[in-house]
């Protein structure tokens, strides 16, 4: 069986972390959360574990800020834009923690208790930001409970993207691995 070169499975990690955030997709369900995950699961040293979904993150942001927002919302750009939300980066840094530190043997249930973690954590990360940066909500319990609640749709689609590509992403690494193909 042909060796798979540990090259070609970052890159193929880094590139389906990107495209899954550039291809017309349901809001929130792409592959980031499951490709932190598993980088946190698999990836070797920890800088590139960590480095990897930050990657995929800051390059489709890029453009997605400069490009398809800056034509949908002409109005609101002002400039170029180096870097998306920082609650999102601290949330896929610490679901690349948590892959880390749960999935130490690759299974059903370590990859779905990580997953469904992992979309708690960015839910409620991501939507912490939104209350406090955003003056739409009032700066108190009941505009942080507001925003909370105003966001579940999104999160059922983060939770089956979670889920989901999770689920293939090992799943797929599992089948290779069983075929006594080794990750070079």
């Amino acid at each position: 069986m042909k060796k798979i070169p540990y090259f070609n499975l970052v890159l193929g990690l880094l590139l389906g972390g990107i495209l899954s955030r550039l291809i017309p997709h349901i809001p929130n369900f792409t592959a980031l959360g499951a490709t932190a995950l598993f980088a946190g699961a698999l990836l070797q040293p920890k800088w590139i574990a960590y480095f990897l979904p930050l990657m995929a993150l800051w390059i489709s942001d890029l453009f997605l800020n400069n490009g398809m927002y800056k034509n949908m919302y002409p109005e609101a750009y002002t400039g170029w834009v180096w870097m998306g939300n920082i609650w999102v980066y601290i949330s896929f840094f610490l679901i690349t923690l948590l892959g880390r530190k749960i999935i130490t043997k690759i299974g059903f249930k370590s990859i779905f208790i990580s997953g469904v973690s992992a979309s708690l954590i960015f839910f409620l990360l991501t939507n912490f930001g939104v209350w406090y940066h955003n003056p739409i909500w009032p700066q108190n319990l009941s505009g942080l409970f507001g925003c909370y609640i105003f966001a579940i749709p999104f999160f059922w689609n983060t939770l089956a993207g979670d889920l989901i590509f999770s689920g293939m992403i090992f799943g797929i690494y599992i089948a290779v691995v069983q075929r006594k193909s080794i990750i070079a």
